[in-house]
C-alpha cells in the first residue's frame, strides 16, 4: 500500500491545516509515493521505537509528537532527535506525526480522554476562529438538488450537529453571451433572464479547492458565478481542549480517584478542593495552562491537564479544581485512538501498537 493512501486517512481525521502556527506536523522522513510495510503507532518516535520498527518490519511510525520540532543545523547523531533522523533514513522508515492538529479535532486526543472519562455533551472548550468560509453560487433552478448534493458531498455544510445545511433563495439572473461563448440555454448577441437559485452553503478553509471543484464539475454553465467569503464565526468542531459533563455528580476525592485509575496515576498535582460536587469537567492532553481561563469562564467545576507551572496554579483562584496528570499520561491514549481511525480503513494491514514506554518523567513514590 502507498503511504499516501494511509496518511490520507488519517489527514482527513485530523487535517494538516488545523495545526499551530508553530507545530511540525506531518511527513518528517520518507516519501508519500514509497510503500508501506506495516504502521508502528507510538507518541514518541524515539530511537528505541525506531528499533522497535526494525524488528516489527514496519517502514512507517505514526507518532504524536513531531521528532523534528525546532529546525536542526547538523545532524551528526549527538542527540536523541539526530539519532533517530539518521537511524529512521538509513533503514528507509518514514516517521510521521500528527500533534496539534490532532489535539484540535473534537474527536481527537482531547475527545479520546473525555470519553475515556465518560464525559457527555462534549463541546470544544476554545473553538478556532477565521477557519470558516461562505460559499455563495447562482444556479437555474432545475439543477438546484445536484449543485447543492455535490457540495455537501465534498464537505460544505456541516454546522455543529448538523449536515447538508444550505440557504436558498430566488431570483432573476440575467448574461448577454458574446460571440465566443458557448451557452447552455439563452440566444447569442440577446441579454437573457433566467430564474436562478442563490445556493449558500458554509465550509472550513482547508476543503477550498475540491467545494469549488465539485461546483464547477456539478454547474450546468459555462461561466459560474460565485463568490466566496470570510466568516468571522468560531469553527465549534476545532480548537484547543474539551468541556463535558459528568452522568452523575462526583464528590471531588471521589472523581480524583477515577482520574487516577482511568489514567493509571500514581501522583496528581492539583490546587485546593473546594467542597463542591462535580459535574462539569475541562480537559486538555499535553501542555494546557492556557485554558485554565476559558475552563473557569465556561463554569467547569474540573480542568485536567499537565506541564502547569507553580504560578499558573495560582490562576484557579478557588473557583475551580486544577488538576497535573503528567504529560505522557495525558496523551496516552492517543495511540488507540491513532490505531481506531486506521483499522477502520485498513482492517487487515499490520499495524501494531508500540511496547517502548518513552515517558521521559519517572516518579519515586516513597
Amino acid at each position: 500500500m502507498k503511504l499516501s493512501t494511509i496518511l490520507s486517512v488519517i489527514e482527513k481525521f485530523a487535517p494538516l491545516h488545523l495545526q499551530e502556527d508553530y507545530d511540525n506536523a506531518g511527513l518528517i522522513t520518507g516519501n508519500r509515493d514509497m510503500n508501506c510495510s506495516g504502521i508502528l503507532l507510538a507518541l514518541d518516535a524515539t530511537d528505541q521505537v525506531i528499533d522497535e520498527a526494525i524488528k516489527k518490519k514496519c517502514n512507517l511510525i505514526v507518532a504524536h509528537h513531531p521528532i523534528v520540532f525546532k529546525g536542526l543545523k547538523k545532524i551528526n547523531g549527538n542527540n536523541y532527535v539526530e539519532r533517530s533522523i539518521i537511524k529512521a533514513i538509513k533503514n528507509d522508515i518514514a516517521i510521521y506525526a500528527s500533534h496539534t492538529n490532532l489535539d484540535n479535532v473534537i474527536k481527537g486526543v482531547n475527545g479520546k480522554m473525555a470519553e475515556k472519562l465518560g464525559l457527555l455533551n462534549m463541546q470544544v472548550l476554545q473553538p478556532l476562529s477565521n477557519m470558516l468560509l461562505k460559499l455563495s453560487v447562482y444556479v437555474p433552478e432545475n439543477a438546484q438538488n445536484v449543485l447543492e448534493n455535490a457540495l455537501f458531498e465534498a464537505g460544505a455544510g456541516h454546522i455543529g450537529n448538523y449536515s447538508q445545511c444550505s440557504f436558498v433563495s430566488e431570483g432573476i439572473g440575467s448574461f448577454l453571451p458574446e460571440e465566443n461563448a458557448n451557452p447552455v440555454s439563452g440566444t447569442k448577441g440577446v441579454r437573457n433572464f433566467v430564474k436562478e437559485k442563490k445556493v449558500e452553503v458554509v465550509f472550513p478553509s482547508w476543503l477550498q479547492k475540491s467545494i469549488l471543484d465539485a461546483m464547477k464539475n456539478n454547474h450546468p454553465y459555462e461561466e459560474v458565478a460565485y463568490e466566496i467569503t470570510n466568516l468571522a464565526n468560531t469553527y465549534q468542531d476545532a480548537g484547543a481542549g474539551i468541556i463535558g459533563e459528568l452522568p452523575e455528580s462526583m464528590q471531588e476525592e471521589s472523581f480524583l480517584q477515577k482520574i487516577s485509575e482511568t489514567f493509571n496515576l500514581s501522583i496528581i498535582k492539583h490546587t485546593n478542593l473546594l467542597g463542591k460536587e462535580v459535574k462539569k469537567v475541562a480537559l486538555c492532553g499535553g501542555s494546557g495552562s492556557f485554558l485554565i481561563g476559558a475552563a473557569i469562564t465556561q463554569k467547569a467545576d474540573f480542568y485536567i491537564s499537565s506541564d502547569i507551572k507553580y504560578h499558573e496554579f495560582f490562576d484557579a483562584d478557588n473557583n475551580i479544581i486544577v488538576a497535573d496528570i503528567g504529560h505522557f499520561e495525558s496523551e496516552q491514549y492517543t495511540i488507540e485512538l491513532f490505531d481506531e481511525v486506521l483499522r477502520q480503513n485498513f482492517p487487515n494491514f499490520a499495524i501494531f501498537k508500540t511496547e517502548v514506554n518513552t515517558n521521559p518523567v519517572q516518579y519515586f513514590v516513597p
